[in-house]
């Protein structure tokens, strides 16, 4: 079947928070907005007719995560990844960064140190500062356009008593995939000083050119029982809206410790349009997914061309369909970026600096858009410039 990934749908009434908030966000309704993470594409066709099968059914009442909806997500993992999960390691969650925040509580207490690597996506700041945490916020190291770990900085903190890891694979917003020597060796330091990680994968279906992701708890026995995965089909089916993740405990310890939090709140519990979008998606969205991947690419290589003798710096990612833009040589402070990207430009990206410190002179860009809108888009950057 072929899917049409360049038509356009209007959005602007679907009370959608890419396009509802462009005038609070950007000054503006007259801006292309190409910022939050979400698709403007539609999705696989199989998941709007199962969804539309339940709905004919006027009852929406509670609904149970039965083990076929386990499987279809065992299965996918196993296919996509190589890993094999059993049905007790799965855990609901009605969204990763909700989740996060209730991790963070179950595995460090009030005061600990939590870390992360930073630039990175702006709830895990929140996630940790809310709840009450010190925030050990770990830079990484730009060598040649591409981020790299600086782990004589994370053994130090480790030494002066962090107690866990909020980490993200594949990094957002750069779409840096972390390979297993890099795993190994944050793993080997967590071993060494008792710590904890919390594995963020959410992007982890999105590996582009032929990239293999590799899910940090799946490369050794020890990451088994130090490694939370946080997993989900919402970012590669565009299901963002229908509130549907699971988490992945190969430790049922930590399993036990996260549920004694939760289990009484049931924010293990799913809903009836969560469930079957993921069974649709993992059952019957492959042949889709594989020509969201061939859009995807052809889409980011286009603005890396068009951007290429500019003064905007793209970071080529591993995965995602987001492009982290280094606008340093254009405006190194990144005061003065809004304004250009939003009213010279009328362009909706956005500003690195919601990704921290780190983050200043970068511009994050969405690029799972059909082509004319990104076109549009980048030729009213280009033409600026």
């Amino acid at each position: 079947m072929n899917y049409d990934f360049n038509k356009i749908y209007d959005r602007e009434s679907t009370y959608t928070v890419k396009y509802g908030l462009k005038k609070q966000l950007f000054g503006t309704e007259d801006i292309i907005p190409l910022w939050v993470a979400d698709m403007d594409l539609a999705v696989a066709p199989e998941i709007v007719e199962a969804l539309q099968k339940r709905v004919s059914h006027p009852i929406y009442g509670y609904t149970m995560q039965t083990d076929v909806f386990w499987e279809s997500a065992q299965n996918w993992i196993k296919k996509r990844h190589q890993w094999d999960i059993a049905r007790n390691e799965f855990v609901f969650a009605p969204g990763i960064v909700p989740a996060l925040g209730f991790l963070v509580q179950a595995f460090s207490e009030v005061n600990d140190k939590v870390g992360i690597f930073t630039p990175v996506y702006p709830p895990f700041y929140e996630n940790v500062q809310k709840n009450k945490r010190e925030l050990i916020t770990f830079s990484l190291q730009n060598k040649d356009n591409r981020y790299f770990i600086d782990f004589n900085e994370v053994e130090d903190a480790m030494k002066n008593g962090l107690k866990l890891i909020v980490f993200c694979n594949p990094h957002n917003p750069s779409g840096r995939m972390w390979n297993k020597a890099e795993l190994n060796q944050l793993l080997d330091l967590c071993e060494k000083y008792d710590v904890n990680i919390i594995s963020d994968e959410i992007h982890a279906d999105l590996t582009l050119w032929g990239n293999k992701h590799i899910p940090f708890a799946s490369i050794s026995d020890i990451a088994e029982q130090r490694v939370i995965t946080c997993m989900a089909p919402s970012k590669t089916f565009n299901l963002a809206g229908l509130n549907c993740a699971y988490l992945i405990f190969k430790n049922e310890m930590l399993k036990a410790k996260y549920l004694q939090l939760v289990q009484h709140l049931h924010f293990d519990f799913g809903g009836t349009f969560a469930t079957e979008s993921m069974i649709a998606a993992y059952t019957h969205g492959e042949q889709w997914y594989q020509g969201l991947l061939q859009h995807i690419e052809k889409n980011i290589s286009y603005v890396k061309e068009k951007l290429d003798h500019s003064p905007i710096n793209v970071m080529h990612p591993d995965a995602t369909y987001l492009l982290w833009l280094n606008c340093k040589t254009l405006e190194p402070s990144g005061t003065l970026l809004k304004e250009f990207f939003y009213k010279k430009c009328k362009v909706g990206v956005q500003d690195g600096r919601q990704f921290g410190i780190d983050g200043t002179g970068f511009m994050r860009l969405n690029t799972a858009t059909p082509f004319p809108i990104l076109e549009e888009a980048i030729n009213r950057i280009t033409n600026s410039l």
